[in-house]
């Protein structure tokens, strides 16, 4: 409940969730037939890089801002840029100057890539952060925006009348027993809407948690799990995240090679030390 998500806007988590975010939705648009996009924790979806609680932790100078340079260094292949480009053009599309002073967050990414047809529903339980979502989304026709716990939402709203869509699930990992709640969520989730696309972003604090999480999900029934991760660095309790990752459910069939051709040129482009590293796993079979 305390969570802010603009003291880490634009972080290298938020480069991996929201890459995988666009490349999603976009393989989803492939077909005539509308779908839904569910953000369970969708936070005020536009963030101001120049304010004072994102200057205080610059977490976005080793996340967005080092992808940007390696582009603008024209150090990216070309079928690379190719996959970044929806997320990049939203991002160049909020910063018209230039210089990097505004990130969208997950909501601004969907609304801005969805069609007409498409919808998006926006929970928030954080009482500012929701004031702000409502004030910018509210009057969009095709965005609900709706104060409820996201373990709450899960259970509420699947499957969406679409019968197509995106669940993106971005816990803030404060409390000790939040990768069971992901657990928890995801085969809810998955038990009430199989053919649904779920992709759950979670922080790589040590391995054995996301071990546990993915045998647990098997042992209940879930099939079909891709794992994406990508870490800047060695991992240290003092220092901000620099490891992060997604497990997708149901992932687009173009999912794994796309990541596989992404990943290694962002792990280079923002990697800090010899302990980066990325991954590309099938941890569930179909």
């Amino acid at each position: 409940m305390n969570y802010r998500h603009i003291y880490h806007a634009g972080n290298i988590g938020d480069v991996l969730k929201h890459i995988t975010q666009t490349l999603i939705i976009e393989y989803l648009k492939k077909k005539p037939a509308p779908f839904r996009v569910f953000d369970t924790h969708a936070g005020i979806g536009i963030y101001d890089l120049s304010s004072e609680q994102a200057q205080k932790t610059g977490e976005w100078q080793k996340g967005v801002a080092l992808v940007l340079q390696a582009i603008e260094a024209q150090t990216i292949p070309p079928q690379v840029h190719q996959l970044l480009s929806p997320w990049l053009e939203v991002v160049n599309q909020l910063n018209p100057q230039g210089n990097l002073e505004t990130y969208p967050g997950s909501p601004e990414l969907a609304k801005r890539l969805l069609r007409k047809e498409d919808r998006l529903t926006l929970t928030e339980l954080h009482p500012a952060d929701f004031a702000s979502l409502k004030e910018t989304y509210g009057n969009d026709k095709k965005i609900k925006v709706i104060e409820l716990d996201a373990w709450l939402a899960l259970g509420s709203f699947l499957p969406p009348k679409e019968r197509r869509g995106l669940v993106l699930i971005d816990p803030a990992f404060e409390v000790e027993d939040e990768f069971s709640r992901l657990t928890d969520g995801l085969s809810r989730g998955y038990k009430k809407w199989q053919t649904g696309v779920y992709a759950a972003w979670y922080p790589v604090k040590n391995q054995r948690s996301v071990a546990n999480m993915v045998l647990s999900l098997a042992e209940q029934g879930v099939r079909n799990v891709l794992r994406l991760e990508l870490s800047a660095g060695r991992i240290s309790p003092d220092a901000p995240m620099k490891s992060s990752g997604m497990l997708i459910i149901n992932p687009p069939y173009t999912l794994k090679t796309q990541m596989e051709l992404l990943l290694p040129w962002l792990c280079q482009a923002t990697s800090e030390n010899e302990g980066a590293y990325f991954e590309v796993e099938q941890v569930i079979e179909e």
